[in-house]
């Protein structure tokens, strides 16, 4: 099955698969670029997608896994975590970092491992999805499956 996906969602099949994590990529009929999207192709509420948000931060990627029901908050979530600020990355900064363009960025599959922010809001769902590495892909997972496989430090983003 993953024959038919586009070598950027093979690389983040490939890290579900070796992370032990069931839930298989889907590819949506039309992109799914944005939270209100991506939950309205799957019937999910919007809190439910897990959206991938790529900060620079004390010269650095960030990977914010947010809710998709939340805007973050940079100012609050630097001082949370102790760091000199933060900023979205250029799109340029985004595609080097993760392989992925941004609307289709994965929790995995990257060139290295980005120090990850988890929204614990994301805890309330059962079932959560996530981008599969393009617009076009997504699948499912737990909380506990993202935190694990992102290594990601649980807070407040908002």
């Amino acid at each position: 099955m993953t024959d038919a996906l586009s070598a950027r969602s093979r690389l983040v099949a490939a890290a579900l698969e070796e992370a032990g994590i069931a839930g298989r990529i889907v590819v949506l009929p039309g992109a799914a670029s944005t939270a209100a999207l991506a939950a309205a192709a799957l019937g999910v509420e919007v809190g439910a997608i897990a959206n991938s948000l790529v900060f620079w931060s004390d010269d650095e990627p960030l990977l914010v896994m947010t809710s998709g029901a939340h805007r973050v908050d940079t100012a609050a979530l630097a001082e949370r975590l102790g760091r000199g600020g933060i900023r979205r990355a250029t799109p340029e900064q985004v595609l080097a970092a993760t392989g992925q363009p941004i609307g289709g960025v994965a929790p995995t599959g990257h060139p290295a491992p980005l120090t990850t922010v988890v929204d614990e809001d994301l805890a309330a769902f059962l079932e959560i999805w996530a981008a599969g590495g393009t617009p076009h892909t997504v699948f499912p997972l737990t909380f506990d499956e993202l935190v694990r496989l992102t290594g990601g430090t649980v807070t407040r983003v908002v």
